[in-house]
């Protein structure tokens, strides 16, 4: 029986699964590092268990999981034939599901283990999480006008939308102006092909008198693909992030 993939309401969740291994295994193995609770939903929601991953196996394919102290619970765990699980991660939630859950040994202590899931979903929301892109020429998003391509510098990025700096002010700033067939890129990662709408902008004043526009614009006719390369570009800024805040790099 193949594991289902639970709903997130009027979410298009096929835009949210990740299917690359590596990152499946980064994700998990973040949620166990950083003791993230895990909800482990079974029966079709009748009873939920709080449990913690404590060891994801590559070799072996398995994820070792915490077991409930009642035994009756861990029988009806080890009983049911769809288990499903969601955490968070830097306020993302992370959703995914088992055919089965087996017993097991860890580190010589009794737990629970499933297979390393093949589709893990990563609910993101541009209200949630959005990251800061570091200042540079590496990053940067290109409109199309009709006078020629626009380069402008990125502020931040989410699974939503971007926000830009439109340093000569050319850009039409009405909301639900729309720009077609432009080009983001995203050092390491790739190029962002989709079109922007803008939401809102904001005059600033810097520090030397002078002023810049912002612009925050939503992501239009994104497809799967394309947010994957966005998702993935989020999750390395934040390790590189991370890197600095503990003298990595």
């Amino acid at each position: 029986m193949q594991p289902t993939q639970p709903e997130f309401g009027t979410e298009n969740q096929a835009l949210y699964q990740v299917h690359s291994r590596r990152e499946i295994i980064n994700l998990l193995r973040n949620i166990g590092e950083r003791h993230q609770l895990v909800s482990m939903i079974i029966h079709g929601g009748e009873e939920v268990v709080v449990t913690s991953i404590l060891e994801v196996d590559d070799k072996d394919n398995r994820v070792f999981l915490d077991r409930a102290q009642n035994n009756s619970l861990n029988r009806r765990i080890l009983e049911s034939d769809n288990v499903e699980f969601e955490s968070s991660l830097d306020r993302v939630r992370i959703s995914f599901s088992a055919s089965a859950v087996t017993e097991c040994l860890q580190s010589g202590q009794p737990a629970l283990c499933i297979k390393i899931p093949s589709i893990l979903i990563r609910l993101q929301r541009r209200e949630h999480f959005r990251v800061n892109i570091p200042a540079g020429p590496a990053s940067h998003c290109t409109i199309p006008l009709a006078d020629g391509a626009y380069h402008v510098p990125m502020v931040d990025i989410s699974g939503g939308g971007v926000a830009i700096l439109d340093n000569q002010k050319i850009l039409e700033i009405e909301p639900g102006y729309e720009y077609q067939d432009c080009q983001i890129q995203l050092p390491e990662i790739g190029v962002l092909h989709v079109g922007l709408q803008v939401r809102n902008w904001q005059d600033l004043t810097l520090a030397h008198g002078k002023t810049n526009r912002r612009l925050g614009c939503q992501f239009n006719s994104l497809s799967p693909s394309m947010l994957t390369l966005v998702q993935r570009y989020i999750m390395q800024l934040e390790r590189e992030r991370n890197a600095r805040l503990t003298g990595m790099i």
